[in-house]
């Protein structure tokens, strides 16, 4: 089992957690807003249903 061999200082351990959720942070705004374009129906994309799915694989 892998073990580390050095104490990850505290600057480090929060940068890296920092950077962490910034990028969560990004993705989840970036879906809210898809959210609401797709909800008052300003948006032309759509996440394919399985329905969808469906009819491309008997075709």
């Amino acid at each position: 089992m892998a073990v580390p061999k050095k104490r990850t200082s505290k600057a480090k351990k929060r940068s890296r957690k920092a950077v962490w959720k910034g990028k969560a942070a990004v993705e989840a705004e970036k879906a809210l807003s898809l959210g609401k374009s797709v909800l008052s129906g300003r948006s032309s994309f759509i996440y394919p249903t399985e329905e969808d799915e469906e009819e491309d694989e008997q075709e």
